[in-house]
């Protein structure tokens, strides 16, 4: 146990000058993962230089739960959770759901074990992360969006965390996130709607009538992408902000 006077306050203060925002959090899930001092101080110099503390740790917490998170995978954000949440919601006891750009397979396990009964496949175009959300229990699949392999009308919820940040806003992100994360899962294109756009056709093919698409968005690309959802046949739409009051995502279902 590496938890000791003065361990904790040490790591706190050298992450605090690297500029990590959340020193004091990062410290303790650093030195209560570490076995070992000389792992600590490993540990410690890599996330110093910007590296994410869960390819450092191997793990996050989503929802929870523990998640496996492979180096060269995108880590999932604290603000995804409500997404999960909307969709654990909306997808029926024995439902069958698909979570596209699966990344770690996070949402994807999360619905696993929030609904009784469901079957849930993940897909994604990196095979790094196919492996990964297999790891954390997901049956995925190696995939893209514009010939997604999945059956047509054969899913009850549609999810998928695509990347939206328009590429001219990719410099307001944080260094080590520019620095280590796949620029894949954060750029999305000029107007950040090059994936999600694809998203929405993707669900309307895949969705039983009534079934629901829930994807995330931000600025103020409820007005950009509102056509694409409409098109697709989605007649019922629900844009969520968070409590500062800034756009997260969309729920939206499929016509009958």
């Amino acid at each position: 146990m590496l938890r000791v006077v003065g361990v904790v306050e040490e790591v706190i203060s050298r992450l605090e000058v690297a500029g990590c925002v959340a020193a004091d959090e990062e410290a303790l899930d650093l030195v209560d993962a570490a076995p070992d001092a000389p792992t600590l101080e490993a540990w410690v110099q890599r996330r110093e230089q910007g590296e994410p503390p869960a390819w450092i740790i191997g793990t996050t917490t989503f929802c929870g739960r523990a998640l496996v998170v492979d180096p060269g995978v995108y880590v999932p954000r604290f603000q995804t959770e409500e997404l999960a949440t909307r969709a654990s919601a909306v997808l029926p006891v024995g439902g069958r759901a698909v979570d596209l750009c699966t990344g770690s397979g996070a949402v994807a396990a999360h619905l696993r074990a929030m609904v009784p009964g469901v079957r849930v496949v993940g897909v994604d175009l990196d095979p790094r992360a196919v492996a990964n959300a297999q790891r954390n229990g997901v049956p995925a699949v190696v995939g893209d969006l514009v010939d997604v392999p999945l059956r047509a009308r054969s899913f009850d919820v549609v999810t998928a965390v695509a990347p939206y940040v328009p590429t001219d806003d990719l410099g307001y992100l944080p260094v080590d996130v520019l620095r280590y994360e796949p620029r894949v899962a954060l750029d999305g294109g000029d107007d950040g709607l090059a994936l999600v756009r694809p998203v929405v056709a993707a669900a309307g093919r895949l969705l039983r009538p009534g079934g629901w698409l829930l994807t995330e968005v931000g600025g103020e690309q409820d007005s950009a992408l509102g056509p694409a959802v409409a098109a697709a046949g989605f007649d019922s739409t629900t844009w969520w902000r968070d409590e500062d009051g800034d756009l997260r995502g969309v729920a939206a279902q499929l016509g009958s």
